[in-house]
């Protein structure tokens, strides 16, 4: 699998064939992996850049990114997975920070608020992430809110 392409697109840039592959990737890491079943098309999908890796139009990894105002008073990843094809290659870490530079770049924003599965509160403090207190349950799993200046 040395042929990992990184696509980022609007919702209006994305194709048909590509949402369905985004879609399908997520339902099968959040609703079938995690036994979680929640509404994942929330209306969000319109007003964010989605960022993925794929390999032969198979997704990799993927997360989507808000501007300020949106889903927090600032910008915002979201949604973020690497698919079982895609784990173990380093490509979760990829994704953050090429969401983190896209932030910057095209954002031109630094401030990045997020919603953390507990489990990944280590990973997510490697990219200078801290845990502001914040506990919740989403969707029946342990989530924290995690602050990025």
């Amino acid at each position: 699998m040395d042929n990992v392409v990184w696509k980022i697109k609007t919702f209006d840039e994305i194709t048909t064939q590509e949402l369905y592959s985004v879609i399908k990737a997520r339902v099968n890491v959040f609703v079938v992996e995690q036994n979680c079943p929640y509404p994942d098309l929330d209306d969000y999908d319109q007003k964010a850049v989605h960022l993925w890796a794929e390999n032969e139009g198979e997704i990799l990894a993927y997360c989507r990114i808000f501007d300020k105002g949106i889903k927090y008073k600032e910008t915002s990843i979201g949604r973020v997975i690497t698919t079982e094809k895609g784990r173990g290659k380093g490509l979760g870490r990829q994704l953050i920070k090429y969401a983190l530079e896209v932030i910057e770049n095209r954002l031109h924003q630094t401030e990045v608020r997020i919603s953390a599965q507990d489990y990944l509160l280590r990973f997510y403090s490697d990219f200078g992430f801290v845990d502001t207190g914040k506990k919740y349950l989403e969707d029946n799993l342990p989530h924290t809110e995690m602050f990025r200046k």
